[in-house]
């Protein structure tokens, strides 16, 4: 699997290449707050921990305030590090009860994409859209390509598209990505407006 670069961090960047749970955190992190801070916030918070591997067992069982301790910083994890720990713990919590504690888990053996999206929409604070673009990042970046990725990812997974994270491969692909979405902000109001 090629490295990745969604953060334009090498060392948030490479946790993210090696580390399931940091990529599925890294996902739920990737909400009202910029995408790179929000990818990032593994490393950051593997680095707190002591860590080299984020582990899902560890955080699902860890004391809630400290979980808040490790999100608060500075710098925060997220901008708002007490809902984002809980949710956090929630995710690691079904990892743990459903994949053993394993992330890759969620993709490893799915027969189709579309039960990968399913899977992913189950999880706490993944929503339709969010599982969406986690299928296209998967099938884009990390080399998970069950039958029908593409079409469980919706517009997020045509090739050559710029929407989301799942098309982040530098400072330029991230420039693009970010101009496509403050374009479809702008074609949003002004429909509302209308």
């Amino acid at each position: 699997m090629p490295p990745l670069c969604v953060t334009q961090d090498a060392a948030a960047d490479e946790l993210l290449g090696r580390d399931p749970l940091a990529l599925l955190l890294g996902m739920l992190l990737d909400q009202q707050f910029p995408m790179e801070r929000a990818f990032a916030g593994p490393r950051l918070l593997a680095d707190r921990m002591g860590v080299d591997t984020l582990s899902a067992a560890d955080l699902a069982a860890a004391d809630p305030e400290q979980v808040v301790t490790w999100f608060r910083g500075p710098p925060a994890v997220h901008r708002y590090p007490g809902s984002m720990a809980a949710r956090t713990q929630a995710v690691c919590r079904l990892v743990v009860d459903r994949y053993g504690g394993r992330a890759e888990g969620l993709w490893a053996g799915v027969p189709d994409g579309a039960t990968l999206r399913e899977r992913i929409g189950e999880l706490p604070g993944f929503g339709a859209q969010k599982a969406r673009i986690l299928v296209a990042l998967l099938g884009k970046q990390y080399g998970v390509t069950p039958p029908g990725w593409r079409e469980a990812a919706g517009d997020y997974g045509r090739q050559g598209a710029r929407r989301s994270v799942a098309d982040v491969t530098g400072p330029e692909s991230l420039a693009e990505v970010r101009a496509g979405k403050q374009e479809a902000k702008r074609a949003a109001r002004a429909a509302a407006a209308s």
